[in-house]
Order: C-alpha cells, then structure tokens, then sequence
C-alpha cells in the first residue's frame, strides 16, 4: 500500500475515533442525566409513599377519633334518656306522694276526733247503763247480739290501728317525697341518712325474704355527720343504683348456696358513714357477695359494661353514678373488690365548699 494510502486510512480512523468519542460523550451524558432523573422519580416515589403512609396514619386516628366520639355520643344520648327516666319517675313518685299524702293528711287528722268523739259515746252509752239498769226485752236481745263488751273494746282497737298505719303511710309519702327531690335543680344541705334510709326502704321488697331464700341483711353504722351540701335527687340516685347491684350480686351468690349456708353465713349489705377529714364524708356500700376479678374491675365504670344477663341491665348505672359523683360533686367513686372477698363502694364528697368539721 502507497503511504498515501496509508495516510489517508489513518485519517479516516482518527475520524472514525473522534465520532465514537463524541458518541462516549454524549451517551455518557445522558446516562448521567438518567441516572439524576432516576433518582429524582425514586425520591418522589418515597415523597409519595410517606405521604401516604402519614394520610393513612391521619386517617386512621381520625378514624379512631370519630369512632369516640361516637360511642361518647351514643353513651351520652343513653345517660340522657337514662336521667330522663329518673327525672320522669321523680315527677311520678313526687305526684303519687302528693296524691296520697292529701287524703292519709285527712284521715290522720280526723282519727283524733274520731278516737274522742267514740270516746264520748260509750261513756254516755256507760252512764246511761248505770242510770237505767233495767231496759226492754228488744234492747237486752239487741245488745246481746252485738256483744257490746267486745265491741266497746275492739272500736278502740281498731282506732288505734288505724291511727298507727295512717302514720305509716305518712311516713311512707315523706320517704317518697324525699327520694324524689325533683324540684332541687341546686345544691342544698341534707342529711344524706334520710336519702340511704329512702332508697332502702324503695327497695325493701328486694331485700325480704324469698321462696329458698332468707331476707338480705342490712347493717347501717352511721356516723354523725353534719348536713351535706349536694344534689340530693343524684345522690339518691347513685345510692339507688349501688345498692340494687349490691342486691342482685348477693342473690346471685345465694343461688350457688344451700339454705343451710345461707343461714350460715347469711347474705349482708353493709352501709357505713364516716367523716374522713376536716371537709369530707365517705359513704360506704360493702355486699358479701362473689366480688370481681381485677379485669371486671378495670371496666366496672365503663359506659355499657355489665356483667348481667342481657336484659337485665343497661351497663350505665355505675357510669352515671361515677358522673354524678366525680363530675356534679368535686368527689371519688372507687371499687374495692376481690374474688371470694364481696365488693365495696366508697363514696366520698366534700361536706361543704367553705366550711369544716371535725370527727
């Protein structure tokens, strides 16, 4: 080969070279600018995943939140209907106190006269024996007929029967009346016996003696307390509510018990008041029954949450009874209970805002 050939064919090769460097150039170039719009479109795909993995966790706590507030509502709407229907039966028992306080108030009243006016009569009818021994033979028949010893004696009697159980309805009514209290929108001072007293006397058919079971046993040791400034119509509520679960843990505990046991160790319900400090009272409600595990516990506050057979309980009378307690009156409501060991509720509330005692 001429060198001009030779020339010419390195020529060529340097050229060909060059093309291919510039090719290196560029495609190295847009490897780069691959490789920037790579991790771009990668930094972008993680910017999008974490948003939406934070929209999710968002969504899940709003989720959670509205599921709440919810349950908060429903609970609320039950309370309410629930403290309708405690209000409804105040008004009810209010009124049926007032109905039957007006015509027990006239016959207690009028027994007296009664009592005196019949008084009168046999002592005329007596001294009228006295002066006229002798009397016809239709009033001799007449008197024998009626036994008029016996009917002397047995008037009286039944005067005074009547008088003792229109006493017993009047106090009835005045209980009545004071577990109602609808008409106490405020806080005043009451003696909180008298609402226990009441409430228990409500319930008093609960507590008698059943067919296979002896009356439940009711202990009050009673501490002098002053006057407390509350709610009386809530309070009597929470008492209310405590005391009837106090009742059906101790039957339910008796169904598991032969009547020897029982009159062996008979149910009990023990009420205890006491002043705790310089401005409080703490009420005590102690059953013998099963009592409750740690876990039954935890959720005995809960709204819904009952332990009862369905149908024989909203789960919202302790809950209200802790609203009533904590929320209405600055107090404490707590659960003191262990299996075997019953159960007690200690309710403590301030006696007043302003003013102290001393034990």
């Amino acid at each position: 080969m001429e060198p001009t050939d030779w020339e010419n064919r390195i020529k060529e090769l340097e050229k060909a070279n060059l093309i291919l460097r510039e090719k290196l150039e560029t495609s190295e170039a847009e490897r780069s600018q691959l490789e920037a719009l790579n991790q771009e479109k990668e930094f972008l795909l993680k910017t999008v995943t974490q948003k939406f993995i934070d929209s999710e966790k968002i969504l899940k706590e709003r989720m959670s939140t509205l599921e709440k507030a919810l349950e908060n509502q429903q609970a609320m709407q039950i309370k309410l209907i629930e403290a309708e229907k405690m209000s409804a039966l105040g008004i009810l028992v209010a009124g049926i106190a007032h109905e039957i306080n007006n015509p027990v108030n006239f016959i207690y009243g009028n027994i007296t006269y009664v009592n005196d006016y019949t008084g009168d009569i046999l002592k005329l009818l007596e001294m009228y024996q006295n002066r006229y021994t002798e009397t016809d033979a239709e009033i001799e028949d007449f008197l024998e007929k009626i036994d008029l010893n016996f009917l002397r004696e047995d008037l009286l009697k039944t005067l005074a029967s009547m008088k003792v159980g229109s006493e017993r309805i009047r106090e009835i009514v005045l209980t009545l009346r004071n577990f109602a209290r609808v008409d106490e929108a405020e806080k005043k001072p009451v003696n909180i016996h008298e609402g226990i007293d009441s409430t228990l006397l409500i319930l008093q058919n609960l507590t008698k003696e059943k067919p296979g079971y002896p009356a439940i046993e009711i202990m009050k040791d009673y501490g002098n307390l002053p006057k407390i400034e509350c709610y009386p119509g809530q309070l009597n509520q929470v008492f209310m509510n405590i005391i009837n679960n106090a009742i059906d843990a101790v039957r339910e505990r008796d169904k598991k018990r032969s009547l020897g046991e029982i009159e062996v160790n008979p149910s009990q319900i023990v009420i205890t008041t006491s002043i705790i400090s310089g401005n409080r009272v703490r009420i005590s409600i102690k059953d013998n029954a099963l009592g409750m595990n740690e876990a039954v516990k935890g959720k005995i506050f809960d709204p819904f949450f009952t332990t009862k057979p369905v149908g024989h309980g909203t789960g919202l009378g302790l809950s209200i009874s802790y609203q009533i307690v904590v929320d209405k009156h600055g107090g404490r409501l707590e659960c003191i209970s262990a299996v075997g060991e019953g159960t007690e509720f200690a309710i403590e509330i301030p006696i007043a805002k302003s003013r102290s005692y001393s034990s």
